[in-house]
């Protein structure tokens, strides 16, 4: 049985304190208790049915996409036998009536996995974010999950991440960037949920066939969080999540990186698309002299160009107007289409 790193842990911390102690380390944290007094929190704590009828007084009868996998998928959200394809079938449905079928489902033996996915809540439950908001995020609107036992394999997001459990109960196993190459990505243009996502089931896994898998594990953090317990997930940190109970909920929050509201193009997943087609043709030792180009003028990894070349001349490794911004992207788009 692997024994998971812990995950640390507070109890009580304000918005500035997260935002100007621990979003910037770029680590993990659960905050316990973090949305202990939201009105969504006190319904999923009481049952099933109260949680749905809270959630359906806000309903105002609009589609939303819904994702449903067969008993043979063994609750797990991924691609087919072969790859060819995804093993469960996807669409959109009304709220109040995938609310009725996951309470429907609750005394059966034999069921599909089935979930709510990615709602912006403010387009179909206005008012429910009224009555249940985040210091944190005063202005910004979450998305919400809603589902039965499922699972999602590890997987990656282009931003950063608090992902609050309002209802039933979520088991995280976390990995940090760096293990990417043991946990054998799948494909960045073919994937279940549009995120790339590990080829490894995290509760079965095949050591022959991904023998370096168990570096990761050696590496991975896991939490299990309760209704009113949020997670951070930073940027870039592959995440395997699991529903434990069979009707859970969560609310998250993607509020800068590629998932920000704000997001402009291209996004940093755009560029490692455009990296992989400008330079897959190159040799292994071509593609470590441009490593070095990156690690110089990207990561800084020694001296700051900016630290020696003048301010006037900084260009793209300095300040820039959005007009210069645009200006250039106009100019790379102009590249692309040729």
């Amino acid at each position: 049985m692997t024994t998971f790193k812990s995950i640390a842990e507070f109890t009580h911390i304000d918005a500035e304190q997260f935002f100007t102690d621990i979003a910037p380390q770029q680590k993990p944290v659960v905050l316990r208790g973090f949305a202990r007094h939201w009105p969504v929190v006190a319904a999923g704590k009481k049952s099933p049915g109260d949680f749905v009828a809270y959630l359906n007084q806000f309903y105002n009868g609009k589609k939303t996409t819904m994702v449903v996998a067969p008993p043979a998928a063994k609750k797990r959200f991924y691609y087919n036998d072969d790859m060819t394809g995804i093993n469960y079938l996807n669409g959109e449905e009304r709220v109040d009536l995938f609310l009725a079928r996951l309470l429907e489902l609750i005394d059966r033996e034999i069921y599909p996995a089935i979930s709510m996915q990615n709602t912006l809540v403010s387009e179909i439950l206005p008012g429910l974010v009224d009555e249940n908001r985040s210091e944190f995020f005063p202005e910004l609107e979450p998305r919400l999950w809603v589902g039965n036992e499922g699972i999602v394999s590890a997987h990656y997001d282009g931003s950063d991440n608090l992902a609050c459990v309002v209802a039933g109960r979520r088991r995280f196993v976390l990995f940090p960037p760096q293990q990417t190459c043991n946990l054998y990505p799948g494909s960045l243009n073919f994937t279940p949920a549009g995120a790339p996502t590990s080829l490894v089931d995290l509760n079965n896994p095949d050591f022959e066939r991904y023998p370096l898998f168990k570096q990761a594990l050696a590496e991975a953090y896991s939490a299990e969080l309760n209704p009113g317990d949020a997670i951070f997930i930073p940027m870039l940190w592959w995440h395997h999540v699991e529903s434990l109970a069979k009707v859970n909920a969560l609310m998250n929050y993607w509020w800068n990186g590629s998932s920000a509201p704000n997001a402009t193009s291209p996004s940093p997943i755009d560029s490692l698309n455009l990296a992989l087609l400008a330079m897959r043709d190159l040799s292994p030792k071509q593609r470590d002299a441009w490593r070095c180009m990156f690690d110089h003028y990207l990561f800084k990894q020694g001296v700051d160009p900016g630290s020696y070349i003048p301010q006037h001349q900084h260009h793209l490794l300095g300040k820039m107007s959005p007009d210069y911004i645009q200006l250039i992207k106009d100019y790379f788009i102009q590249k692309l289409q040729k």
